[in-house]
């Protein structure tokens, strides 16, 4: 298995559409393969959130990055993800001036629609065969064809 220069673990639900678009987007868009990714309702995804004292409820409301032992969810662990994206992406950094409070009400606002928006489904995540390695427990909820339910 090939080990990343990061320790950063991006939780993530896989039943939504969009946050499965993001994941997607962010192995197309990174500056270098440095994050790794879990489901959110997986075992792996469920300790690991559970050890930053966030519950199942909780990631129904954000994902969660989990980067140097420290949980980053919401507008920041958005952040913390754009700054390991290429250019022209990487700019979008320059949010970070707009207060906490106003970034996480827009991406509360958003993340509350985005079933009705973009849908949700089991399976919606296709993880790419040269990309396996960088999803945790994907053995334990992947198929042969790579999606995670």
């Amino acid at each position: 298995m090939e080990h990343t220069d990061d320790n950063s673990i991006v939780i993530f639900d896989t039943n939504c559409v969009l946050c499965s678009g993001i994941v997607a987007f962010i192995l197309a868009h990174e500056r270098g393969p440095t994050l790794r990714f879990a489901g959110a309702w997986s075992p792996d995804g469920l300790r690991l959130a559970a050890q930053h004292g966030f519950t199942k409820s909780d990631l129904n409301e954000t994902f969660l990055v989990i980067a140097d032992h420290t949980a980053l969810s919401r507008s920041d662990g958005a952040l913390y993800i754009l700054k390991r994206l290429k250019v022209p992406w990487r700019l979008l950094t320059a949010l970070s001036i707009v207060p906490r409070g106003i970034r996480d009400a827009v991406y509360d606002y958003i993340a509350r629609r985005r079933y009705g928006w973009f849908g949700e489904r089991a399976d919606c995540v296709i993880v790419p065969l040269d990309q396996r390695h960088r999803f945790i427990g994907v053995g334990a909820f992947a198929g042969e064809t790579g999606s995670l339910s």
